[in-house]
């Protein structure tokens, strides 16, 4: 394969090929797709329904939770139907178009995820730090313009990194060892200048991390200090049940995103690549709902309305 037109497929070597793993993987993969699935989706059930029909959740930081819950079903569909089908059919490979597509959705959910996350961090901040102008700070039109700034930036880096990455020339192969098409991965098998072709995106996509990084943590850190002012130990402990797991999905999310992308693409071995590929690729959009809301007594409470209504809905059909 002498340049990039010549190659029609890639071959995804993140697994095993003993059939009995086969199967475990596509069990295990079912398992926590269908639980992310149904996690975000029951977010996205309550917050949507109840916004139309009792506004009890009618506040910036479940228009934010709703976003990430789509961008979480988006995120984790990129990556886990493939790799399903292929164990159970006993197949390795994904066209150039189907590789073109991961490589563009997985990074543009990526950093919609830390954008939403970032937000999310800084409203927080807003509602316990500065309570009295949180309506004014987050109003209608700065959470609208917030989220759109969030997907832009995805979708710009996105596109960045995919241009880059499929200028390149391809000549060392189709073989890539990981479970999806991840650019890291597919730098292996170029011939081309990689680092002087990817330097851009690199740097954008670092600055872009970096600084959420950075933002994130200022927020906790102000977050923190007013919490340990709060009298009272039941307002403290909500408010660190609220933002600890919140700073630990961040931090796990990062760690792996920056050891996947940033590390020199041959300092690692294959199976360390594919166990930092599951982290950062499953770990968040299952964690998500557990922590923003399958623990928040609003969430729960709007489900149970909603249950509630659609069974007296049902009776009265009856």
């Amino acid at each position: 394969m002498s340049n990039q037109t010549t190659v029609t497929e890639f071959l995804l070597l993140g697994f095993s090929d003993i059939r009995e793993l086969q199967i475990l993987h596509f069990v295990v993969f079912l398992v926590i797709y269908l639980a992310a699935l149904m996690g975000n989706l029951l977010i996205i059930t309550a917050v949507a329904l109840d916004h139309s029909l009792d506004h009890h959740l009618h506040t910036p930081m479940y228009f934010f939770l709703l976003n990430l819950s789509f961008i979480d079903l988006c995120y984790i569909s990129v990556p886990i139907p493939k790799s399903m089908v292929n164990s159970l059919t006993n197949s390795r490979s994904i066209s150039y178009s189907g590789c073109l597509t991961q490589v563009f959705l997985f990074p543009l959910f990526a950093v919609a995820e830390l954008s939403f996350l970032t937000v999310m961090a800084y409203d927080r901040y807003v509602a316990i730090c500065q309570p009295l102008h949180y309506e004014a700070i987050m109003n209608r039109r700065a959470c609208v313009r917030t989220a759109a700034s969030a997907w832009f930036s995805s979708i710009l880096s996105s596109a960045l990194h995919t241009g880059t990455t499929f200028a390149l020339t391809f000549c060392g192969g189709n073989m890539v060892d990981q479970f999806f098409c991840e650019i890291p991965q597919l730098l292996k098998l170029t011939c081309s200048d990689t680092y002087r072709r990817e330097s851009g995106a690199i740097v954008f996509s670092a600055c872009l991390s970096l600084s959420c990084f950075v933002f994130i943590i200022v927020s906790y850190v102000q977050i923190f200090k007013t919490v340990l002012r709060i009298p009272s130990e039941q307002g403290r402990h909500k408010a660190f049940s609220t933002c600890l797991p919140h700073l630990f999905v961040v931090s796990l999310f990062l760690w792996t995103l920056t050891v996947a992308y940033l590390k020199p693409t041959s300092s690692s071995t294959s199976g360390w690549d594919l166990m930092v590929g599951v982290l950062y690729s499953v770990v968040p959009p299952i964690m998500n709902p557990i922590i923003y809301s399958m623990r928040n007594n609003e969430i729960q409470a709007a489900l149970r309305r909603l249950i509630a209504r659609r069974l007296f809905t049902m009776n009265v059909k009856l």
